[in-house]
């Protein structure tokens, strides 16, 4: 028992190391989490970690804990020390005072008093080789504890130095074409720009929102896999498709996929596509949507709800690049970027066993946070104008504006079913309003806030009336399924059976919980 629970936090340790490298994305926020988290926990006293390219003779330190201006210089690979790791499966350790012809890396701090380093392979990513150097004054420092937990965050280790060589890039390529473009008599060159009502068909202002748009203009350019987080109805869909629209490959059609929508059994051949004959009603053959998605991008909506054993199958499409289509034996290369996106705490999924934590690891290379309506206020006004603009026009009514005291109840409200439910209090306000302006907007009295609500104000609810709320609300958390392992019937604890009769005679509709 007290072995499980030290296994159990060891495995809450290294999520919580891989979340903070994940948020590093250039070396000044690496340096951070080095002498952060990762110090505090395996007690180096000096943190090297070197990189190649790929089919490259030599290799460059990337980073050096005791040194931070470390020059960009090149040392070859056969030196003993970075292709002895790489060639070994486990930890190599080093005895430094058995060669004197040792790089001047390990020449500096073999002066400092180090006599031993420990030299781990990380896993391999796509155009990189890295091996971390750990050294200690005292060797017993390096616990078999620190040996599982370093293997552990290993996979997050290498994207980030990844990421930071992309983020560096980025700023590199942005820096030569401000240069251009000054340079230039034509204004033929332009860097992306917020708009002022925006980004990339994305309304809001607000400093939270700031945050998004420049993440999403240092990922746009590289290739890398992005995750998107936020609770339901905030925009995830429309920020992948800006990464795309920014990318190299936004003239080729971005493929959606809805984990949630797509029946369990038919997932797999949706994804990866089938052979005719491959099972019943296979009459055909059929290219999956990762092959439509050849030299473009790929958006896996919902990604917290793709079965366990398909979670596999995707994590080997990311690693190798590679699919096989149902009832196939011919491995397919595939090219395409991969972004996905959850409301759910997939780190919650994974210590729960039911999210795969290498398939977390892979996914989880650039995160990007999209904030909810309540944490983004300043932006309500302005994304309310552009609603009403935009029905008013497409109903065909002249609406001018919001009064004040509507304005004010729904900068008051917590939208908790975020922009998409303020779009739809908007429309709905456009279809009612008997006026050039709209003078009143009823919101559903379980998200009213406090202070819009009177204490002497008390609504009586029939059982029947409240049943309903509650089964509505548990239906819509489960995206909309009754039935199966991530249904409402589970959450309720009834039958799938009694659940279905309940719904039935509650007259309970799909569109009720399906926007």
């Amino acid at each position: 028992m007290k072995r499980l629970q030290e296994r159990e936090q060891e495995q809450m340790l290294i999520l919580s190391i891989s979340s903070a490298l994940s948020q590093a994305l250039n070396k000044e926020e690496f340096n951070a989490v080095v002498n952060g988290i990762l110090k505090d926990n395996f007690l180096f006293d000096d943190f090297v970690l070197a990189s190649a390219n790929e089919n490259e003779t030599e290799y460059q330190i990337f980073y050096q804990s005791s040194d931070k201006n470390t020059e960009s210089k090149n040392y070859v690979l056969n030196d003993g020390f970075f292709n002895r790791c790489m060639d070994a499966a486990d930890t190599v350790i080093f005895d430094l005072t058995e060669d004197q012809k040792n790089p001047d890396y390990i020449k500096s701090v073999f002066k400092k008093g180090f006599k031993n380093a420990f030299g781990i392979c990380l896993p391999y990513t796509s155009g990189n080789r890295n091996v971390l150097f750990l050294f200690f004054k005292n060797p017993k420092t390096f616990t078999r504890e620190s040996n599982r937990i370093l293997r552990g965050i290993a996979t997050q280790l290498s994207i980030t130095v990844r990421n930071s060589k992309l983020t560096q890039e980025y700023e590199n390529n942005v820096a030569e074409l401000k240069k251009l473009k000054n340079n230039s008599s034509n204004n033929s060159l332009q860097i992306v720009e917020t708009k002022k009502e925006g980004f990339q068909g994305i309304i809001g202002n607000s400093d939270a929102m700031k945050v998004v748009y420049e993440l999403i203009s240092q990922v746009a350019f590289s290739n890398s896999t992005v995750l998107i987080l936020g609770e339901t109805g905030t925009g995830k869909e429309l920020v992948a498709s800006a990464i795309h629209d920014l990318s190299p490959v936004s003239g080729n059609k971005m493929v959606k996929v809805n984990c949630a929508s797509i029946p369990e059994h038919l997932i797999e051949s949706e994804l990866f596509g089938h052979e005719k004959g491959a099972f019943t009603g296979a009459t055909d053959q059929r290219i999956g949507k990762f092959e439509q998605a050849e030299n473009s991008t790929i958006f896996l909506d919902e990604i917290g709800e793709l079965p366990l054993e398909l979670q596999g199958k995707l994590l080997r499409v990311l690693q190798e690049k590679e699919i096989e289509r149902v009832g196939g034996n011919k491995t397919i290369k595939i090219n395409a970027r991969v972004i996905a996106a959850t409301n759910k705490s997939l780190q919650k999924e994974v210590t729960e066993n039911r999210f795969r934590s290498d398939l977390y690891y892979r996914l989880n290379v650039y995160p990007i946070t999209i904030p909810a309506l309540r944490d983004r206020k300043n932006d309500i006004e302005i994304l309310g104008n552009f609603f009403l603009e935009k029905h008013s026009e497409r109903i065909g009514k002249k609406i001018n504006g919001f009064s004040k005291k509507v304005l004010k109840s729904m900068i008051a409200n917590a939208w908790p079913g975020n922009v998409r439910e303020l779009e739809n209090m908007v429309e709905r306000s456009v279809l009612f309003a008997k006026e050039d302006m709209i003078k009143e907007m009823t919101f559903p009295e379980i998200f009213i806030g406090k202070s819009e609500t009177s204490k002497t104000e008390f609504h009586t609810k029939t059982l029947q009336e409240v049943e309903k709320e509650y089964i509505l609300k548990i239906i819509k958390k489960c995206n909309g399924r009754i039935s199966g392992p991530q249904g409402a019937a589970v959450l309720l604890g009834l039958p799938s059976t009694t659940l279905g009769s309940r719904i039935q005679k509650l007259g309970i509709k799909k569109e009720h919980f399906l926007d």
